[in-house]
């Protein structure tokens, strides 16, 4: 009897804490019902290119928020860092592409550093410091290039994104997607894994009593905005090769997207909670609702509104589920 009753604990808790998945699979359903094309391997491919780059934007934002941070910089850091990837990668260059790459997430690095510093160090409030960064650096990016897109890169830059692994049927998978699953596997690793993730936890949950059981939180949390800055700029290079230039006006709304799918996801803007699958499935909600209203031609300014209220809904629920806790 008292197995039994176990068993059923646990199988509610788990319908309980995949009640997100649940979620994105009747918004699926729906879809599904109301176009034929939604479920063929070509729009499924689609999404899943679509949210590639949020994606791994979004996992360094889980981090931070987690930690009990967070960071508006990530768009102007893709911009700057699918600049610099892109000055590295232009046809006449003569430089190899993993240059470019490098050069593009050691730049991210650097300004995930430097958030981190002013935060753990400067005792600056996060919003101010990314807030900040994102001003600068997105004036800086524009400053470098003019306010011009930098173009003329080399083909095998351009095909980053598209180059194909493999494809099902008909359907070519693009590359972009499996930087994704690396991004994925290399974050639970960290997350669930090591002692950092366990200390990242612990800081967002109560700084004070981390240290005093002997956390360095000063150190945690320059590395959840290095790692932050780190996918941000690998975002940049995909969004460069994506886009097939440099240009300082992308990625304007990532950070939002980003916080907004953590969220969804179950990242507390409390810090202290919150998991890399959940994250991600908050991302595909992203990524299917607006896939959804593409495909039954809903206006792109709706489409836009539509995000708005997915990030209004998403504080709404974390205040309330963090209320009723």
């Amino acid at each position: 009897m008292d197995e039994s009753r176990i068993s059923r604990k646990k199988v509610v808790g788990f319908l309980k804490n995949a009640g997100i998945l649940w979620a994105l699979v009747g918004m699926c359903i729906i879809l599904g019902l109301l176009s034929d094309n939604f479920f063929k391997p070509l729009n499924i491919v689609t999404v899943l290119k679509q949210i590639s780059i949020l994606g791994i934007v979004a996992l360094g934002s889980t981090f931070v928020i987690i930690s009990g941070g967070i960071d508006l910089s990530v768009g102007s850091i893709i911009a700057l860092s699918g600049i610099c990837a892109a000055y590295i990668g232009q046809v006449d260059s003569g430089y190899p592409l993993i240059l470019a790459i490098a050069v593009a997430v050691a730049v991210g690095g650097a300004v995930g550093l430097f958030n981190g510093f002013c935060i753990a160090y400067g005792g600056i409030p996060p919003f101010i410091v990314t807030l900040g960064t994102m001003i600068s650096i997105r004036g800086f990016a524009n400053l470098i290039t003019d306010g011009k897109p930098i173009f003329n890169l080399a083909p095998e830059f351009a095909d980053l994104v598209n180059y194909s692994v493999f494809q099902i049927g008909d359907v070519k998978v693009p590359a972009v997607i499996f930087f994704l699953i690396g991004t994925i596997i290399i974050c639970s690793i960290l997350r669930y894994k090591t002692v950092f993730g366990k200390n990242m936890v612990a800081v967002g949950g109560n700084a004070e009593a981390a240290r005093f059981s002997g956390v360095n939180v000063k150190a945690v949390k320059m590395t959840v905005y290095l790692i932050a800055g780190l996918l941000a700029g690998l975002g940049g290079v995909l969004m460069a090769s994506r886009i097939n230039s440099g240009n300082a006006t992308v990625a304007v709304n990532i950070a939002m997207d980003a916080i907004a799918a953590s969220v969804i996801g179950g990242v507390s803007l409390s810090g202290g909670v919150g998991t890399v699958w959940k994250t991600i499935i908050g991302v595909l909600i992203i990524g299917v609702i607006l896939n959804g209203l593409q495909i039954l031609g809903v206006s792109s300014f709706v489409q836009t509104i539509v995000q708005g209220l997915i990030i209004i809904a998403a504080v709404f629920l974390d205040v309330r589920t963090h209320a009723r806790a």
